[in-house]
C-alpha cells in the first residue's frame, strides 16, 4: 500500500477564504459530487482531516465464513471472535448444505459470550449475525471499571478458597472467567472501531493513544483474570488441611501486596496522579520480595500446585505494574 503525500496548494478566494482541490481518485472512489457535504476535523497534532461521512452510521462492514472449509468449530468460533475483535458489523456463515449441529451451536456459543451480538437471520445453510451494540454507549472507561471490580473479585475468591478449602468458590471463580473475557473483547473491538473511525474516537472524548492505551490495560486485567483462574484450578487439587498454617499466611501476605498493586494502579487510573503510578511501580520489589520469602518443603505433596499460586500472585502483581506504567505514558 503505497502512502505518497500529494502536494496541494492553497488558494485563496476573497478576502479570507482559503481553499485546496482534492484528489479525484478520492472523490470517485466515495462518489462525492459538486454540492455534497463532507466532514473537516482538526486534529491535536496539527493535521487536517477529511472525511467523506459525517457520522459512523455509513460504516458498516460485513465478514462471511464459508463452513465448507472450516472443518473444524473450535477454528470457528475463533474466526467469529476474531471478526467480531475487528469490529464486523455484520458476520454471515454460510455452508452449501444443510449446517451439523456442532456449526449452530458454536455460532450460539459465539453469541452467547459476546456483548451486543445477535442472530439476525438463519436458515438451514446460513445464520447472519449482527451487532447491536451503539459505542458510544459502552464508553472505555466504564467497562474497564468494571474489569477492574471482576479481576479484583477473582483474584480475592481464588485467595479465600485456598485459605478455607471451598472448592465450590474456587469453581465460581473459574465460572466468572467468560466475564472479563467478553468485557475484554468488547474493549478491544471498541479500539479496533474507533482506530478506523476519527469521528466516533472524537465523540467518545478520546485519542487514538487514549484507545491504544484502554485496549492493553484491559488485556492486563484479563490477564490477571486468568491468573485468579489458575489460583483457582490449583486449589481444587489442595487438601488445604495438609498445608502448613505458617505457608498459608505466607501467601495471603503475598496476595495482599498484589491485590494493593491492583487496587493502587486503578486509582492512579481513575485520580490520573503520575506520582501514585509511579510509587505503585515501585512497590513491585515489595511483593517479589515476600513471594520470595515463601518456603515450601521440597517433599510437599502440593509442591507444583503452590508453586503454581505463588507464581499466578507474583504476575498479578507485575500485570498491575505493566498498567502503572501505561497510565505514566499516557498521562505524560
Amino acid at each position: 500500500m503505497s502512502f505518497n503525500i500529494e502536494a496541494r496548494k492553497v488558494q485563496q478566494t476573497g478576502g479570507s477564504s482559503y481553499i485546496i482541490s482534492l484528489p479525484k481518485e478520492w472523490i470517485t472512489k466515495h462518489g462525492i459530487k459538486a454540492k455534497d457535504t463532507i466532514g473537516v476535523l482538526s486534529q491535536p497534532d496539527g493535521n487536517l482531516l477529511i472525511t467523506p461521512y459525517m457520522s459512523s452510521e455509513k460504516q458498516i462492514i460485513e465478514k462471511k465464513f464459508d463452513v465448507d472449509e472450516i472443518k473444524d468449530s473450535d477454528f470457528l468460533f475463533r474466526l467469529l471472535i476474531g471478526a467480531y475483535i475487528m469490529g464486523y458489523n455484520i458476520i454471515e456463515v454460510t455452508s452449501s448444505r444443510k449446517f451439523i449441529s456442532d456449526i449452530k451451536h458454536t455460532v450460539r456459543a459465539f453469541r452467547d459470550i459476546t456483548i451486543g451480538t445477535e442472530i439476525e437471520e438463519e436458515s438451514e445453510n446460513t445464520i447472519k449475525i449482527k451487532d447491536l451494540v451503539d459505542p458510544t454507549e459502552m464508553p472505555f472507561e466504564k467497562t474497564i471499571r468494571r474489569m477492574y471490580i471482576i479481576a479484583n473479585s477473582m483474584h480475592e475468591d481464588a485467595l479465600k478458597a485456598l485459605e478455607t478449602g471451598d472448592k465450590m468458590l474456587a469453581e465460581k471463580v473459574i465460572e466468572i472467567d467468560d466475564e472479563i473475557d467478553r468485557l475484554n473483547w468488547l474493549v478491544e473491538r471498541q479500539a479496533h472501531i474507533v482506530l478506523r473511525d476519527i469521528i466516533l474516537c472524537q465523540k467518545l472524548g478520546i485519542t487514538l493513544e487514549d484507545a491504544s492505551n484502554f485496549k492493553f490495560i484491559s488485556r492486563f486485567l484479563e490477564r490477571i483474570g486468568d491468573h485468579a483462574v489458575k489460583i483457582a484450578k490449583n486449589v481444587i487439587l489442595i487438601d488445604y488441611q495438609k498445608i502448613d498454617k505458617k505457608l498459608y499466611e505466607n501467601i495471603m501476605k503475598a496476595s495482599e501486596i498484589s491485590l494493593e498493586l491492583l487496587n493502587k494502579s486503578l486509582d492512579a487510573w481513575l485520580q490520573k496522579d503520575l506520582n501514585l503510578a509511579n510509587e505503585n511501580i515501585e512497590s513491585i520489589k515489595k511483593l517479589t520480595d515476600a513471594c520470595n520469602a515463601i518456603k515450601i518443603n521440597p517433599n510437599s505433596e502440593y509442591l507444583v500446585e503452590i508453586g503454581f499460586i505463588i507464581e499466578s500472585i507474583r504476575r498479578t502483581g507485575e500485570y498491575s505494574s505493566d498498567i502503572s506504567e501505561i497510565i505514566i505514558n499516557n498521562l505524560i
